[in-house]
């Protein structure tokens, strides 16, 4: 096996080791707990030639069942959607599809376009006045609201509600722990809020897919306690139900997966990131505004830049600063394909079929919905007779995905998820699946 791949010999590893006074690997990372180490590699298969690695992991992708060739019901979100072909025949054009993403995005009007228009996309459908140019994901949009709303109110604790999903907020976890912030888990319906919590964080529908944000009480609660509302909304159920501005969000974030991108194994994707134009300065990730040039023509410009490259570290609002811009171009590409009448007739699709099929889960002997009384989208909770695990598995015998489990004080509970995808035909066989289960009780 040669070294062809490998970008530096043993001996520039050597000088690089004394340059820096460490005697060798192992010392350089001594400092890093053992339990934070990398696993024991010494037991892997022996290396293999590149014939027969691209042959095992055709192999293994052979595996992959395509998710348009089953019955697809999970959600929790990450979404099946139909992506119209012209999303993917934009970005994949030369001047967008590049072996770099536009980093210096002030190089490029057509970067800086697209830019301005999904911001201008991202503020129409959550009433919010300013938004920026994208950020990793919905997950690391919501860490960067909390760690933002601390910088507005000079406060180091949050207040998360207990119905977000804990994948958004163990993401908030991790970039709150290391800055001292703490966080309290607090009850969706009665949130105890004080005058020490930066912000009240709640997720609308949120992970039970019940649609949580139906009044401003919440947002009075925090102007109350000197607090900002942030709320994670899904951003397809914004085309069809109240922005989350009209109950006095403060800032709004989302995953903007469901406008264009594949579910691609959990990404990449591209977060949506908004709030009131006071707080402009405090936003983190950039801004692209519109003006005009000397001679009087339209042009976009790189308005605000809060990055660490370009400013003081320790001033620095945010570590945001790789670029998304694909992503969000296949966002704003699939939206402006859609139009205002067709993301609201594809979110009237999704609330219809997940209705339709919650009424026929909901009258079925041995299951039932959790939340019989509570609005939602296109997600709800079933009661299951049996662990959620070995219902999935024997859905998954008829060529069907079933829901994600969210089991909880010992019962078996399912999140079902319907989208325009979904046939009648499909919601029927799920429906006859479980009740051939119930029967079988």
């Amino acid at each position: 096996m040669t070294n062809a791949y490998i970008p530096m010999t043993p001996e520039d590893r050597e000088d690089m080791l004394a340059a820096i006074g460490v005697a060798s690997a192992d010392a350089l990372f001594a400092d890093i707990p053992a339990s934070a180490r990398a696993p024991d590699v010494s037991r892997l298969p022996a290396p293999l030639s590149e014939y027969d690695l691209v042959k095992e992991l055709r192999a293994l992708s052979n595996l992959n069942t395509a998710a348009g060739s089953v019955a697809f019901f999970r959600g929790g979100g990450v979404y099946r959607r139909y992506t119209p072909s012209v999303v993917s025949d934009i970005i994949r054009r030369g001047e967008f599809l590049t072996s770099y993403t536009p980093y210096q995005a002030e190089a490029s009007q057509g970067t800086l376009q697209v830019a301005f228009e999904f911001q201008s996309i991202v503020c129409a459908l959550t009433g919010m006045e300013v938004a920026n140019a994208g950020m990793y994901d919905g997950a690391s949009a919501l860490a960067e609201a909390c760690l933002m709303a601390c910088r507005v109110t000079g406060r180091e604790r949050l207040a998360i509600a207990d119905s977000v999903n804990p994948r958004y907020a163990r993401v908030v976890q991790t970039y709150a722990e290391p800055q001292g912030i703490a966080i309290d888990r607090v009850a969706a319906g009665s949130p105890a809020l004080t005058n020490e919590h930066a912000c009240l964080v709640l997720q609308t529908p949120d992970h039970y897919g019940r649609i949580s944000l139906v009044d401003d009480g919440p947002s009075k609660l925090c102007k109350e306690n000197g607090a900002l509302l942030v709320v994670a909304a899904d951003v397809m159920s914004l085309a069809l139900f109240r922005p989350p501005r009209e109950f006095g969000a403060d800032i709004v974030v989302g995953d903007g997966q469901a406008l264009g991108l594949s579910m691609s194994f959990g990404g990449p994707y591209v977060g949506l990131f908004t709030t009131k134009q006071e707080h402009i300065r405090q936003m983190p990730g950039r801004i692209v505004g519109q003006t005009t040039d000397l001679d009087g023509r339209r042009a976009f410009v790189l308005t605000l830049q809060a990055r660490e490259q370009h400013i003081r570290r320790e001033r620095a609002s945010s570590n945001i600063c790789t670029s998304e811009q694909l992503l969000a171009l296949a966002a704003t590409v699939y939206v402006g394909c859609l139009g205002k009448q067709g993301m609201q007739q594809v979110a009237r699709l999704c609330y219809e079929k997940s209705h339709y099929a919650a009424k026929l889960i909901g009258n079925l002997r041995g299951w039932g919905l959790v939340y019989p009384d509570a609005p939602f989208f296109q997600e709800f909770v079933i009661r299951c007779p049996r662990p959620v695990a070995k219902v999935n598995y024997l859905l998954r015998r008829q060529g069907i995905i079933g829901g994600l489990d969210v089991s909880a004080q010992g019962e078996s509970r399912m999140l079902v998820c319907v989208t325009e995808t979904n046939t009648r035909e499909e919601i029927d066989r799920l429906f006859e699946a479980l009740e051939d289960m119930a029967g079988a009780e």
